[in-house]
């Protein structure tokens, strides 16, 4: 299959990075962290009012989705700047309540396309924790058959990225659905999780191996820079084929999901695979490359690189999402 982007979605990203570049995201990512939700959730607004919510929201419910190819698009650029708060598992959310269907559907997907609210969703298979659950309008459990509104965020738990706040969410609440379409609908928003969490990692790969490019050109050894050194160049070449082999299994997923193949989600899984590590590897290349600098909290530097690794895990390790590669 020969497939391009189309001038229309090119320009979507553009005008995403053009909007985040203008948006200083790293004091977003540091406020955040330390618990200041107001800057990220101004940020969450532009989001929203760009459609990037609206993209895994059916037209029914206000959305114009689902667009998974617009999404992967909508994806990359947050990762590629390091957008802070559950922007994952809004989508995830919001393909697990369009297959749910019922009242909640018809209350929140509205709300969560447009960027009036926000939420977090945990799910059985995939940790115990829901992300940024503190900063959300409400937090979905999925567990067994049942899905059920937390009664409160619950107890925190520190993260490797400051800016991934993880939470045990209390038990009980509400239950919005129950039944085996609740486990089929969930199946589905773990796909889409995984899918939306392998373009995030992509663009955080992409974000980081630029600025190793930039720092190897200014940073010089016996007087000339150390991006001449042969070593080096191997270095970023593999960092950059390691991410250019991702990209066309990212979008492959997205084409796979738009037309509803059987095989999604182990294409899905597939993409995650390669994006994660790929993300993960770039990290890697960038904390060597900089040297001891790579390692202070000023440099802005260090926001990409806390979050390769959680985004490589998250909603599907390596080893569980070539296991879903194997089976199908």
């Amino acid at each position: 299959m020969r497939f391009l982007l189309d001038g229309e979605q090119r320009e979507f990203a553009r005008s995403l990075d053009a909007m985040l570049t203008a948006s200083d995201t790293p004091s977003a990512v540091r406020a955040w962290g330390a618990g200041d939700h107001q800057p990220g959730r101004a940020l969450w607004a532009r989001l929203a009012h760009a459609g990037v919510f609206a993209l895994a929201v059916p037209e029914a419910h206000g959305g114009v989705g689902p667009l998974p190819v617009e999404l992967a698009l909508s994806f990359v650029e947050l990762g590629r700047h390091a957008v802070p708060g559950p922007v994952v598992e809004t989508v995830a959310l919001s393909v697990l309540l369009s297959a749910v269907g019922g009242p909640a559907a018809k209350e929140w997907l509205p709300r969560l396309a447009s960027g009036e609210a926000s939420a977090t969703l945990r799910m059985d298979g995939y940790g115990p924790y829901a992300l940024d659950a503190d900063a959300v309008d409400g937090v979905f459990v999925v567990t067994g058959e049942e899905l059920r509104l937390a009664p409160g965020p619950g107890t925190f738990h520190a993260s490797a990225d400051p800016a991934r706040r993880l939470f045990t969410p209390e038990a009980g609440g509400a239950v919005l659905a129950a039944g085996p379409e609740v486990m089929a609908a969930a199946r589905a928003a773990g796909d889409w999780a995984a899918f939306a969490t392998a373009a995030q990692a992509l663009g955080t790969g992409e974000a980081l191996l630029g600025s190793t490019v930039e720092y190897v050109k200014r940073r010089t050894q016996f007087a000339v820079p150390i991006g001449s050194f042969q070593a080096v160049k191997h270095r970023l070449a593999d960092t950059l084929l390691g991410l250019e082999f991702a990209r066309p299994a990212l979008y492959g997923a997205a084409v796979s999901l738009a037309g509803g193949s059987p095989r999604a989600g182990a294409d899905v899984a597939a993409a995650k695979v390669l994006a994660g590590e790929a993300g993960y590897a770039a990290a890697r290349t960038a904390l060597q490359l900089h040297g001891a600098i790579g390692y202070t909290q000023e440099l802005d530097l260090s926001l990409w690189l806390r979050k390769a690794r959680p985004l490589r895990d998250a909603w599907g390790t390596p080893g569980v999402c070539r296991e879903r590669v194997l089976t199908g």
